[in-house]
């Protein structure tokens, strides 16, 4: 049952979504520290998700759909905001050193830490991975089972 459940958390994790695609992002835009700030953000959504899986609140968030469509559009509008600050951004010019000086700098841990963690809580295949697959993988759905799993999930996705 592990050697499944470590499959199909591969396949999940490999597969680019918007928490890649923002961790690519910002390690593009502010360097390899902002991309491990990014992930670490990442993680702790996840993280989250397993706690909320276990405790039953994530199956109560999916059984009130319009609690989980909110959950859906405010993560969709982040990502949105996302974009378009990443926009403006390309679009200004910088036309002094401070300004290169800045961006070279990256961008702040905290910031790259919440934008990471916000991205996965809003991201829909997380939600549907933590309510509907992993509950298959814990044999007795126990508390500690599917916490055991979610944070699993949670290294394997910081060591891709």
């Amino acid at each position: 049952m592990l050697a499944a459940f470590l499959a199909v958390s591969l396949l999940v994790i490999v597969t680019p979504g918007p928490d890649t695609a923002l961790t690519i992002r910002n390690t593009l835009v502010g360097g390899r520290s902002s991309g491990v700030f990014t992930a670490l953000g990442v993680a702790a959504g996840q993280a989250v998700w397993a706690l909320a899986t276990s405790a039953g609140v994530a199956a109560l968030l999916v059984a009130s759909e319009p609690v989980f469509d909110a959950i859906r559009l405010a993560g969709a509008a982040y990502l949105v905001l996302l974009g378009l600050q990443a926009l403006r951004g390309a679009f200004r010019p910088s036309h002094s050193r401070l300004d290169a000086r800045e961006s070279s700098r990256g961008i702040a841990p905290a910031r790259a830490l919440r934008q990471g963690l916000l991205s996965n809580l809003g991201n829909p295949k997380m939600a549907v991975f933590f309510t509907s697959l992993l509950p298959q993988f814990a044999a007795d759905g126990n508390f500690a089972s599917l916490l055991l799993l979610g944070l699993v999930f949670c290294l394997l996705t910081l060591a891709w």
